[in-house]
């Protein structure tokens, strides 16, 4: 078992920057990857970034890279997402998510590759 708590979100104007933060707790936190999907009522959840367990490799969802940017302190047992040149659309509730399993890091883009979820924390973007 693991738990995660994510912190950080807030509002911000457009072409503003945040840091979301999810610590974990429980299992060792280098015995899984780590990714970041977001979620707005009345549509599916969307991959955002996942992060391999050593943090060598970093992937990103095409709507988000050269903007966000997903690392992780394994001495901290967090996980960070950081924000840059938000807009609009980046308005979501984002969630932190961790997988035990091993996989090509493409597979990380799917939700069902994940075991544990974070409550999720809201990020507001204002034109």
């Amino acid at each position: 078992q693991v738990q995660l708590v994510e912190s950080g979100g807030g509002s911000v104007q457009a072409g503003g920057s945040l840091r979301l933060s999810c610590a974990a707790s429980g299992r060792t936190f280098t015995t899984y990857a780590m990714g970041w999907f977001r979620h707005v009522p009345g549509k599916d959840r969307e991959f955002v970034a996942a992060i391999t367990r050593s943090a060598g490799t970093a992937t990103y969802a095409d709507s988000v890279k050269n903007r966000f940017a997903i690392s992780r302190d394994n001495a901290k047992n967090t996980v960070y997402l950081d924000l840059d040149n938000l807009k609009p659309e980046d308005t979501a509730v984002y969630h932190c998510a961790a997988s035990s399993l091993k996989y090509p890091l493409r597979y990380y883009h799917a939700s069902r590759t994940y075991d544990y979820w974070g409550q999720g924390i809201q990020v507001s973007v204002s034109s």
